[in-house]
């Protein structure tokens, strides 16, 4: 199953990854990846898809589906480097993956949720990523078929 990152988010003060399952009256009902627990959070909670995110290189912005991407091929079936890994590591693993960062905008503080929201998609959802061209392509066999 592929995953769609439209749909995966990333809320200011907690920690993990959850699945956007609906609106509600007052803000967004989700689900943790990790233990599938539903809570709702309010219209004040700062919530970002992991598709609105990118990161900085010298040559401009690269999306995180692409840096994900990257470190697949990288990594292959292995985990990335825990977020507890020295700096050091943390440095020479994305100088590796995306060797243009640009080191003064892309911390190691950054690197770390990177990491982490990695191993929790390989581990709970799929690294598989859903395009936009499959979207609309499947739209478009859909309406053939009616």
């Amino acid at each position: 199953m592929k995953t769609d990152l439209s749909k995966i988010l990333t809320i200011s003060g907690q920690s993990g990854l959850f699945l956007y399952l609906s609106q509600a009256r007052n803000g967004v009902i989700v689900e943790a990846l990790a233990d599938k627990k539903r809570s709702c959070f309010g219209m004040k909670s700062k919530v970002t898809t992991l598709e609105d995110i990118s990161i900085y290189t010298d040559e401009g912005e690269v999306k995180l589906k692409d840096v994900f991407l990257k470190m697949k091929s990288s990594l292959g079936e292995n985990d990335a480097p825990s977020a507890k890994s020295g700096d050091k590591e943390l440095c020479d693993f994305f100088s590796g993956v995306l060797p243009d960062y640009d080191r003064d905008r892309f911390h190691v503080s950054h690197m770390k949720k990177v990491v982490t929201w990695y191993n929790i998609l390989k581990t709970y959802a799929s690294l598989d990523f859903e395009t936009k061209e499959a979207g609309e392509t499947e739209k478009t066999e859909e309406e053939t078929k009616a």
